[in-house]
């Protein structure tokens, strides 16, 4: 059974002036046995209809109806076609056809990521910590090539869906093999350093949910330098705008969405919702999705102030020039910086729209400190917002994403994840509890190599 934690609906006041936290600590040789110490911390471009801010988005009506007129719209139309032209080519093609379609799409892959590899090294220069940082990701991903299987060749992934007009403007759907009900849905933002992050990074995640009977949307992005930290916020904006409005057309409901990124995609995620809050909150202001048709945000690894972290980043080879470039400069911290941005006055009723917000870390995770999750929950609380901190005793930066997930078995934060995304919901919830046990992806002295060799 998941372990019990504060359910979305619950979340006390927002006068409380504590941000709660959770702690989940091993407390013998058991892993199944976990102690809660719960303490008080402090390549068409479609033209998306523009819905009021005051609008309503809990009545499934409006939401047809947004639909149905994002439907007519000529060029969405044009998009449509080209992406189910796609869905039919997965699912038609014969077996030897379609290994020979999944191994080109693989190669062009590996190419683009190539390029892009190539390029980052133009600028960081070909120095001895990055080359052998690039080597060591390389034999890292290695280890962890099982999982490619399924993203390739499974039917139950439909790969490069469009989205939008620039490049890697693409998301990933993984659908559940039962067809029966509306589904929720997850809209995954991977993460990457803002440099390397990928679509197929959340396969892991979106083969695990897909299981539990939840959509997942895994929503690509451009990278530094293709872009800088704005065009990585409009692409997330642009994809979860897709996900609100089309979602109902692949069994997906568009009452249950929930946000959900991990390292720098956490970052990318909460500054899109931010920002996406902010928009609505202002006099006029018109948008494609509104954060109302989001039900919960779940932050993973994430990094929340990057005042706090831009030293810590430099030390460990993101460089204080290149970052500041991916950032656009020392003046535009503040902007990007959700922990600091939502203590601006200005910003206060934007505050007031966010959804419940959870965020999970680990507490061995060197790559991006646990206290700035603990930190971001904190603020929150304190400006108004809705918050909660779950911390995994001795967990890295990769344990709770893939090495735990890949050891089959119990995973704590995935079981914590869907008793919130199935709170309420007692067929589910019931399903849940007799699910089996999930199997072991790859050998354990596999997942220690990776562990050890780990560049995060």
């Amino acid at each position: 059974m998941p372990s019990p934690i504060l359910p979305i609906s619950n979340f006390p006041s927002s006068t409380t002036s504590a941000a709660t936290t959770v702690v989940k600590a091993k407390v013998d040789a058991d892993p199944s046995k976990t102690l809660l110490i719960s303490s008080q911390l402090d390549p068409e471009k479609a033209i998306t209809p523009l819905l009021p801010r005051a609008s309503s988005y809990n009545s499934t009506t409006n939401v047809n109806n947004s639909i149905i007129s994002f439907a007519n719209n000529h060029q969405q139309r044009s998009r449509r076609i080209s992406s189910d032209s796609s869905l039919a080519l997965l699912s038609d093609q014969s077996p030897r056809r379609s290994i020979s379609r999944e191994v080109g799409h693989a190669a062009s892959e590996t190419f683009l990521l190539s390029r892009l590899c190539v390029k980052l090294l133009s600028y960081l220069g070909v120095g001895y910590r990055w080359i052998t940082r690039f080597l060591v990701l390389g034999c890292y991903a290695l280890l962890l090539m099982p999982v490619a299987y399924y993203y390739f060749f499974s039917r139950q992934v439909h790969r490069s869906i469009i989205y939008g007009e620039k490049p890697r403007n693409r998301l990933d759907l993984y659908l559940p093999e039962s067809s029966h009900g509306m589904k929720p849905v997850v809209a995954f933002i991977t993460g990457g350093a803002w440099i390397i992050g990928y679509k197929a990074w959340g396969s892991l995640l979106g083969q695990q949910l897909s299981e539990r009977d939840i959509i997942v949307a895994c929503i690509d992005y451009r990278n530094f330098p293709q872009g800088t930290i704005s065009d990585m916020v409009e692409d997330a904006s642009q994809g979860i705008s897709f996900v609100c409005n089309n979602i109902a057309e692949y069994g997906g409901d568009p009452n249950r969405i929930y946000l959900m990124g991990q390292s720098a995609g956490a970052h990318i995620a909460a500054c899109t919702l931010i920002n996406q809050a902010i928009k609505e909150a202002g006099e006029g202001d018109s948008t494609s999705w509104s954060v109302s048709q989001i039900k919960a945000y779940f932050g993973l690894s994430g990094g929340y102030n990057l005042f706090n972290l831009i030293d810590h980043f430099h030390s460990r080879g993101l460089y204080r020039s290149i970052f500041l470039s991916i950032m656009e400069g020392e003046d535009s911290l503040h902007q990007f910086s959700p922990d600091v941005l939502v203590q601006d006055s200005n910003v206060k009723p934007a505050v007031s729209l966010l959804p419940p917000i959870i965020l999970f870390h680990g507490t061995a995770d060197f790559s991006i400190p646990a206290d700035a999750s603990t930190s971001f929950a904190d603020t929150l609380r304190r400006v108004g917002g809705k918050a909660e901190s779950i911390l995994y005793d001795g967990k890295t930066h990769t344990d709770l994403f893939l090495q735990d997930p890949m050891r089959g078995g119990r995973d704590e934060m995935f079981e914590d994840v869907v008793a919130i995304i199935h709170g309420g919901d007692e067929e589910a919830l019931a399903k849940d509890a007799v699910a089996p046990p999930r199997r072991r992806l790859v050998p354990e002295f596999m997942l220690k190599l990776a562990h050890n060799v780990s560049p995060f």
